[in-house]
Order: C-alpha cells, then sequence, then structure tokens
C-alpha cells in the first residue's frame, strides 16, 4: 500500500468512526481507504508541504536582523529589479522550483518582468503544459499575433497570453461564455481532468447550450470554444499553489540577489549532512566573489554563519557541525563553552575544559584534519601526534575532579593540566596532497589550496561546461555542446561482452568530481597516447543523459585531449612563505618577522599571499629582511612553507 507523503485526513470525530484505519510500514495510522473513497466518505483531505526552503528563507531573515533589525520579508517590493535580472541571468542555484536546466533556460528566454510570471512559468513547466511556453514567448514578445474565438476569452486569458494555464481560466470560461454557476463550472473541470466520455458528452450539451443563452453564441463555435478549454483543461494548475509556490522562488531570488552571503549561509546550513551538496553550494559561492572561511574552534558557529573579514568584506564561516563525523551536539557545548568562558587556547585547553566523553579522541581527530584547530598555531601531524597524551592528561584531570580530588595548583593560574603534556613536541607536517585529501572528505572542499591550483586560469574559462552544473544544464537543445576539462583521479578498464576495451574515468575540476563512461574509439587512443595516468590534465566533450535508474544523469566522454597549460611562473629563489586571508592574521605577520629578525643572512624571502578564491599576490622582502637558512629557521617558519 501506498502512502502520502503529505496527505492528512481530517474529521469531525475519531477517525476509527468513519473509516478503517491501518499501521504503515513506519507505525503511523493510516486510513484503508483511497483518497477518492475518503472524499466519498465525507472526510476531508488536506495536503500540508514541508519546504526546507521557509527554513532557508528565515535563517536568511535571522542573519540579516543582525545588522538590519526590521527587514520583513512580507513588506518587500515584488518587482526587484536585481532579484529579476539574476532569474533572467539564469543565476538559479538555490532558487525554489527554478535550479534545473530546463528552467534556467525558459528563464532566459522568457523575459521575467513581474512576479506574476514566475507564477506562470510554473505552472507550465509540467508535462503537456510546457508545449505551450514557447508560443507564450513568441505573443509575449510581439513575434505572434493572438486572435481569440470570443471577445470573453481574451478577458479570460489575454493575461497568460492566450493560454489556459490554469483551473480557474477554465472555470472562469465556463462561467462568462456559458452561465455556469462557480460550483458547476468546478464540476466542468474535474470531468475535462477526468476525461471520462460520459460526462463530458453532457457537460458538452450543456456548456454549448449556456453560451447560446448567455452571449448568444452559435452552436459550432460553442463546440469549438469547447474543445480549446477541454485541450487546456487537462494541462491546468491551481493557480493558488502556483501563487504560494511563486511568492517562495521570488522570496529566494530577492535574497540571493539582495542578502548573497546571509542567504548562501542560510543555504548551506540547510546541507549540513550532505557534503556533497555543500560543495555545489560553495562552489556558487566562489562564483559570486563570496569567501567561505575554514571552520575554527574558535570562530565557527554550528552552522554556517556570516562573517566579517579583517579588510571589511562579507564572508561565510563554515559550520562546525558540517564537518564529518563530529557531530552537532558535541559542538554546541564546545561553543557554549567558549562563549562562557573565552576563546581556547590549546587542544589542552580544550579538553581540560570539555569532557573528553563528549568531545573524544575520533571527534578531535578530524577537528584536527579539517583545520578547525589550526588557530593553535601548531601543524596537524604535531596535533594529531600529540592526541593521545592530551585525552589521558584531561581524561584524568577529569575523573580526580569527579572524585573531589584536587591539585595545590586548581585554584591558581599556573596552568598545571598542562604540564603534564610536552606542548614543544615537533612532527613534521603531513604533505599537502594528504591535508587535501583529509579537507575534502571531512568539509566537501578543499580550505589550504586545491590540487589544481596551478590550471585554475584553465578551467574557469567559460566556454567549458563546470562539473557542478551537469545536473542542471539544458540537455534537450541538442545544437549546444558540453566540453568538460579536469585532472584524471582515477581509471578503471573494462571490456566489453564484444572483447571491446572501454574505461570509466573519474575527472576532477575546480567545482567537483564526476565518473565519464569513455567507449573503445575515444578511449583506446587516449590510452595509448598517454593521457588516461592518474594526475593528467585533459578536456573532452560530453554527452549527458537523463537516466531513470539512478539519481544522476549518464555522462559519457569523447575527444579527449591534453590540457596545456602555460608554463607557471619561476618559484622565486630563497624561502616561500604561504599566508591564508581566511586563516592568518597581523598577529601571523608579527611572528614571521620576529623568527626573520633572529636568522639574518644572505637568503630572500617571498610572502604570498591568497584567498579562498585562488585569487594571490606575491610580496618580495627587502633585503634588509633576508635570512640565514637553517633547520631551526625551518621549523619555526613550516606552517607557512609548502
Amino acid at each position: 500500500t501506498g502512502v502520502h507523503a503529505a496527505g492528512v485526513v481530517i474529521g469531525d470525530g475519531n477517525l476509527d468512526q468513519h473509516v478503517p484505519l491501518a499501521r504503515a510500514k513506519e507505525g503511523e495510522v493510516v486510513t484503508q481507504a483511497d483518497m477518492s473513497a475518503i472524499t466519498d466518505i465525507g472526510l476531508l483531505k488536506m495536503d500540508f508541504l514541508g519546504l526546507k526552503n521557509l527554513t532557508v528563507i528565515q535563517d536568511a531573515i535571522n542573519h540579516i536582523h543582525k545588522h538590519t533589525p526590521d527587514f520583513d520579508i512580507y513588506e518587500i517590493e515584488l518587482d526587484d529589479k536585481p532579484a529579476l535580472d539574476l532569474l533572467n541571468r539564469g543565476e538559479t542555484m538555490g532558487i525554489f522550483q527554478l535550479e534545473s536546466g530546463g528552467m534556467v533556460e525558459t528563464c532566459k528566454k522568457y523575459g521575467i518582468e513581474k512576479i506574476e510570471d514566475i507564477i506562470d512559468l510554473l505552472a507550465l513547466y509540467r508535462p503537456g503544459a510546457m508545449q505551450f511556453i514557447d508560443q507564450m514567448i513568441d505573443v509575449k514578445k510581439g513575434v505572434t499575433d493572438l486572435t481569440y474565438e470570443h471577445p470573453l476569452l481574451e478577458q479570460i486569458c489575454g493575461d497568460t497570453y492566450g493560454v489556459m494555464i490554469y483551473q480557474e481560466q477554465v472555470q472562469n470560461a465556463a462561467k462568462l461564455l456559458a452561465g455556469y454557476t462557480l460550483g458547476g463550472a468546478d464540476l466542468l473541470r474535474r470531468a475535462m481532468g477526468k476525461k471520462d466520455p460520459a460526462k463530458m458528452a453532457q457537460e458538452r450539451k450543456s456548456f454549448v447550450a449556456g453560451c447560446k443563452e448567455t452571449n448568444d453564441i452559435e452552436p459550432q463555435l460553442a463546440n469549438q470554444i469547447f474543445e480549446k478549454i477541454e485541450m487546456f483543461a487537462g494541462y491546468g494548475f491551481n493557480k493558488s499553489h502556483s501563487a504560494c509556490y511563486g511568492h517562495i522562488s521570488y522570496w529566494t531570488a530577492y535574497l540571493k540577489a539582495n542578502f548573497p552571503v546571509e542567504f548562501l549561509a542560510g543555504l548551506l546550513s540547510n546541507e549540513l549532512n550532505n557534503t556533497d551538496k555543500i560543495a555545489v553550494f560553495i562552489s556558487e559561492c566562489h562564483r559570486m566573489g563570496i569567501e567561505v572561511l575554514p571552520p575554527d574552534l574558535n570562530k565557527s558557529m554550528s552552522r554556517f554563519a556570516p562573517e566579517k573579514t579583517p579588510s571589511g568584506k562579507m564572508a561565510i564561516r563554515y559550520g562546525l557541525a558540517a564537518v564529518k563525523n563530529v557531530g552537532e551536539a558535541a559542538m554546541l557545548t564546545a561553543i557554549k563553552d567558549r562563549e562562557a568562558n573565552g576563546p581556547f587556547e590549546s587542544m589542552e585547553d580544550l579538553s581540560n575544559r570539555l569532557d573528553t566523553k563528549v568531545v573524544n579522541k575520533r571527534i578531535l581527530e578530524n577537528l584536527i584534519k579539517a583545520g578547525a584547530l589550526d588557530f593553535t598555531k601548531l601543524n596537524r601531524a604535531t596535533l594529531d601526534a600529540k592526541l593521545a597524551q592530551v585525552i589521558a592528561s584531561a581524561s584524568s584531570t577529569h575523573k580526580d575532579r569527579a572524585s573531589g580530588q584536587a591539585s595545590m595548583f586548581d585554584t591558581g593560574d599556573f596552568g598545571a593540566p598542562d604540564a603534564a603534556v610536552d606542548t614543544h613536541s615537533y612532527v613534521k607536517e603531513w604533505s599537502k596532497d594528504q591535508r587535501l585529501d583529509d579537507e575534502k572528505t571531512l568539509l566537501g572542499y578543499y580550505t589550504s589550496g586545491h590540487p589544481l591550483d596551478a590550471i585554475r586560469k584553465v578551467l574557469n574559462d567559460d566556454r567549458l561546461t563546470k562539473i557542478s552544473s551537469i545536473e542542471e544544464v539544458d540537455i534537450k537543445d541538442r545544437k549546444i555542446k558540453h566540453r568538460i576539462a579536469g585532472m584524471i583521479k582515477t581509471v578503471e578498464h573494462r571490456t566489453t561482452k564484444a572483447g571491446k576495451p572501454f574505461g570509466i574515468i573519474l575527472i576532477e575540476d575546480l567545482t567537483g568530481v564526476r565518473e565519464v563512461l569513455s567507449w573503445s574509439e575515444s578511449f583506446v587512443p587516449a590510452r595509448d597516447a598517454g593521457l588516461l595516468e592518474s594526475g593528467s590534465v585533459v578536456s573532452m566533450n560530453i554527452n549527458i543523459q537523463e537516466d531513470d535508474r539512478g539519481d544522476q544523469r549518464r555522462v559519457s566522454g569523447s575527444q579527449i585531449k591534453e590540457v596545456k597549460t602555460r608554463k607557471q611562473a619561476k618559484v622565486p629563489d630563497g624561502i616561500v612563505l604561504n599566508l591564508w586571508t581566511s586563516r592568518h592574521s597581523q598577529e601571523d605577520l608579527d611572528y614571521i618577522m620576529s623568527v626573520i629578525k633572529k636568522y639574518p643572512g644572505t637568503t630572500g624571502v617571498v610572502l604570498i599571499v591568497q584567498n579562498t578564491l585562488g585569487q594571490r599576490t606575491e610580496l618580495e622582502l627587502p633585503d634588509r629582511l633576508k635570512v640565514r637558512q637553517n633547520a631551526d629557521l625551518s621549523r619555526e617558519l613550516e606552517r607557512f612553507i609548502g
């Protein structure tokens, strides 16, 4: 038996007095009658739809209220130019009901000028009704002139360019043309929708007679009008439903256009447990020039939140609860302690202040790998190496507190709990590849660089289709060719039943990762040319098809070619230090200066400053700040090198 996802049956007393009840698979109480029988029995069936988008909107409003307390989404103008321009450019990622590739193209072609246009498109963009979209666009833009069988029809559907999109228009036509009551018009609409031949024959007779009596319309024309109305009735949508959805679509467009940081923070926060979706939305943030700052136990909230950077620009700070395998409850406990007792000074301080059963070894491991403890100024390998010792020391401290034991130092500020841990132990940092892999696994994106940084300019070419947009691009227009480029991660070599080799290529660009099927005629030449090795950078034409068997579209690739990148600028001689605007501060610059002054010498120092959008600046320090290279200098500056 099927259970309607949102159907609620309502009666004036206990339902078991009216209809047999049963338990469904999840234990919920359901009726044993279907929706038609429920209506016949005399009970009311309502569909209550819970939309995640309403939570996204409310989250965005909560962020906006922090700087604009009187903002009211119900009072905004319904013809906001930035919002309408955003829709007409097709920048609809995250916009309710308008995200699909086909809808993006329709928005661009239609030319949305008011909220009614959005409402109309939501009603039209469905199987059957879609056939009228091009007709409406042609009439709207004056390409086609429209004539009506009767002047009253212009009154009924002139606003929708001659197309009866809505059920209400069908009812209105019956009322105005044939003198139906509104109740009678609704019965006509139902009969037309269900295509019941016997009822339709009776309704046709009543309609033709009504047209003659009410407006003196001859039977031949009345029959012609009836057939037109009947055609539209099969596709008609409920306008009140479309209007509600249209407002939600408009609100999301308004927020994205006017408050992008607050809106995208809300959008990201509602995908806390979906790192794949988080990666797609972060890519959209980057496209819009909005930085997503890495998680930081001293700055992040539980969910994604707007944050002002030192430069004064607004960015989004990664939410701690979105880090894989850390748990929202544990992070809320950490944030509550931080707000009550101040920032955490070290991993030891964190473990001593929080119960190790709440923030345990596994959670700390993941926070280290995600970069959330980078504020300690120790590299991730060192933090990981100290972890077992820190946990053991903190557990001992918590047990002593629980049993009432206290050392003479507990009432002072002597830092005794940290004394058991060797805070100066040093371990060589993990490789860049390992750090990036950890970030991608736990966060859904890279925060301290990207494996493809060296070819970022090539991959940002507007002529290339981005991997993250494959699910949204329009695949109905065969004239549009799609080509992707990226780095090959893996290749699976397969053979067909006929013995022909083919391959499944896992390719990554700056926006995501995708499996691409490559058949023999394309796969073999690329394989023999040595292009299909892990780490190779290639481009290929792709064919995208819908797949009824899965959630994702099928992608096959051909014409695989090597991507020739421009020679990278020569790395300067001397020591190169990397600083990130999202993770480093004036304090870090002061620290670097103090170390440089300790080791004067003849080797030059270059600072590379970069942000999470891939923008970077190279600064060569003056001769007076040259250094003497040795192991101590390298160790002290190690977290900025590499």
